[in-house]
């Protein structure tokens, strides 16, 4: 039976539960609009979530695929890489998403932030907004992956976890770390709490010295639901084990379950480095309150003794933990980004550092609008190296940082126009 931490709050939510399924099942009540950006991880969560929709009876879903490139009269390399990408993605679709119905909405010049700006969201830009020509866009100040991946591997171990929003590249930046550390002769872990990371993929290829495993939180609840069944449940009679098999069924069973590997991919960065592709943010905070419950709970029961660490107790370890919050240089993620440090703070967690992933400024594009759209990013990006103790800029590449290869790569850019 899972500990009573992680009962407390959950039974009086089930009716709340019931209630929302059964609504979010009548399309009387609902309409469900899946959104996604042109880039093939996006589209392949899209696909992922509409899968899990249909298994709990929701139906009848709509796609928007947002931040579509508009035509421009003047392309440069980095326009016509992304725009045969965004292309190629959107025609990789699965064949249930394409029979959606479906809009296409087009990138913005600016970010969409302010009555004014969302006015504009549904009206193809003109001619002119397009290649509307801007004030040079300042030059942002070198923050290479380089300098951040040196300063972890001054040591031979220690817990790295990337954090952020969905869609922000935390696989992707996790990956790169831990290739690099790898390369210099680490035993490195990489491993990942996102139910919708893609690991193998993004790699595609193995690395000596490199392990990688996913946390699957389906495979990990079944294990746990059968080692209790076999330990606590072995002496029970048909009645108990019925009772105790009902209650592994409770939604605090996975919560607990997931903590638990967790927790083991933690105490293994005691000897060896542990890079973790987190969840998104909702996530990752819950694994975080289940850390805080499982800590409190231990320190009640040990009261008295000083010789025990939590998982709670590394996260805070600031010589044993480097969190890495991700962000793009938008203002949403950006916001979420400080939002989480706030409540990594808050749990006595301070951010290491921060990266700033597939900046339009760093890439110094020729394309009028993409220029534009760099010029939007500049005040994030100071925002971020103003609040960050330190900090990394990765540029928008005109290839996806796919496979081995152009992962180590990805941490040996410089930001400054060859």
């Amino acid at each position: 039976m899972p500990p009573v931490w992680a009962h407390w709050g959950l039974e009086k939510h089930k009716a709340v539960y019931a209630l929302a399924v059964s609504a979010l099942k009548d399309p009387a009540q609902t309409r469900m609009v899946l959104v996604s950006r042109p880039q093939r991880s996006a589209l392949a969560e899209m696909d992922r979530t509409h899968r899990e929709l249909i298994q709990i009876g929701i139906t009848g879903a709509f796609v928007v695929i947002n931040g579509v490139l508009p035509p421009a009269s003047r392309d440069d390399d980095l326009t016509r890489a992304l725009r045969d990408r965004e292309t190629a993605a959107i025609h990789s679709i699965s064949p249930a998403l394409a029979a959606l119905p479906r809009d296409v909405l087009e990138l913005k010049a600016t970010n969409m932030v302010g009555v004014a700006a969302l006015d504009t969201l549904f009206t193809p830009a003109t001619s002119a907004d397009i290649n509307r020509r801007i004030p040079a866009t300042p030059v942002i100040r070198d923050a290479p992956m380089a300098a951040l991946v040196d300063e972890l591997a001054q040591g031979d171990h220690g817990l790295i976890m990337c954090m952020g929003k969905g869609g922000v590249g935390k696989t992707t930046i996790a990956s790169a770390i831990a290739i690099n550390l790898a390369e210099r002769g680490n035993v490195v872990l990489l491993t990942t709490t996102d139910p919708a990371a893609h690991l193998t993929e993004t790699l595609q290829g193995n690395v000596p010295g490199l392990q990688v495993e996913r946390i699957d939180p389906v495979a990990a609840t079944q294990e746990y639901r059968d080692r209790i069944m076999a330990t606590k449940g072995k002496d029970l009679d048909a009645a108990g084990r019925a009772n105790l098999a009902e209650d592994l069924l409770s939604p605090c069973t996975e919560e607990v379950a997931v903590f638990g590997k967790f927790s083991r991919a933690v105490n293994q960065s005691r000897s060896q480095f542990v890079v973790i592709d987190t969840a998104p943010t909702g996530h990752t905070l819950l694994l975080l309150d289940a850390a805080g419950s499982y800590h409190r709970e231990i320190a009640r029961q040990m009261k008295g003794f000083n010789s025990f660490t939590t998982p709670l107790m590394h996260l805070q370890d600031r010589a044993r933990t480097k969190v890495i919050l991700i962000t793009l240089a938008e203002t949403t993620p950006v916001l979420e980004a400080e939002d989480l440090q706030e409540d990594l703070e808050r749990a006595g967690i301070h951010p290491w550092a921060w990266v700033v992933n597939s900046s339009i400024a760093a890439a110094h594009p020729d394309s009028v609008f993409l220029q534009q759209r760099a010029a939007a990013e500049v005040e994030l990006i100071n925002r971020v190296l103003s609040t960050a103790d330190r900090a990394a800029i990765i540029p928008l590449l005109t290839t996806e940082p796919v496979g081995e290869e152009r992962l180590a790569a990805l941490t040996k850019l410089s930001l400054q126009p060859v």
